[in-house]
Parts: structure tokens; sequence; C-alpha cells
């Protein structure tokens, strides 16, 4: 399933402006791909090398290197029927916010809020921070 970005049009957008959403939307699918297959591995080249996760499971803080969170996806294995779906994109020059929401990541639902930057020419994750639904 392909994630979709949401996106509100001003006055100002371009042309531009949309192939920035679409290039920051790509970078999302591979962390959806990488969900999905289970793989922390498939994931990664969409996450900065010093990116950072946090997030509360149960009463728990779950943060730190994004590291974390590719071993998690390593345990947790396939989520085949995973439902993503990229609410809202927001940009401004070099960074954006992006809010995803999760369904069925092997029986969990999140809402994850990602920052990026466009690192050397290339839109990148910098931080993820989560909540999962109870």
């Amino acid at each position: 399933m392909t994630a979709i970005a949401t996106v509100t049009k001003t006055a100002s957008d371009t042309a531009t402006d949309i192939g920035e959403i679409r290039a920051i939307a790509r970078v999302l699918q591979i962390y959806i791909d990488g969900a999905r297959s289970g793989s922390g591995d498939a994931m990664r080249p969409a996450f900065h090398r010093d990116a950072t996760v946090f997030g509360y499971v149960g009463d728990d803080l779950f943060a730190g290197p994004i590291e974390q969170l590719f071993a998690w996806n390593d345990a947790n294995g396939p989520a085949p029927d995973l439902v993503a779906s990229i609410a809202r994109v927001d940009r401004a020059g070099t960074v954006a916010t992006v809010r995803v929401e999760l369904e069925n990541w092997t029986g969990y639902r999140f809402t994850d809020l990602f920052t990026l930057l466009r690192v050397g020419g290339e839109w990148t994750i910098m931080n993820k921070v989560f909540h999962l639904h109870a």
C-alpha cells in the first residue's frame, strides 16, 4: 500500500513545493515498507545516522538512538497487514514535519511525528516521536 500525503495548498504553492512533498513522502514510504517487512535494515535508509526516537510503551520511556527502533522492528517481525497513511506534511525550506498514522503494526496502533531535514540535497528523518495507542 502506498502512503498518501494530505497537503493543504496555498496561493504560494508551486510545482517545486509539490515535488518536495513527494520526495518527503518517498522517504516516509521507505520507513513504512521497513515496518511492513519487519526489517530494521530496510527502514534504515530513511533515517539520518544520528536520528533519535522517543515515545512511551506503557509507562516506560522508549528513547535514544534510532538503532533502538531498528532492533525493535527486527524483534517485532513482519507486519503484512499494516495500514499506514501520511496524514500531514508541513515544509518550510529545508525542514519538514510529518504525521503518520499506523494501524495494525502486528496489533499495535501508532501515531508518529517526524522531523526531516534536507541534508546533501536529500530528505532524511532526524527524529521520530510516537504515541502508542492503548
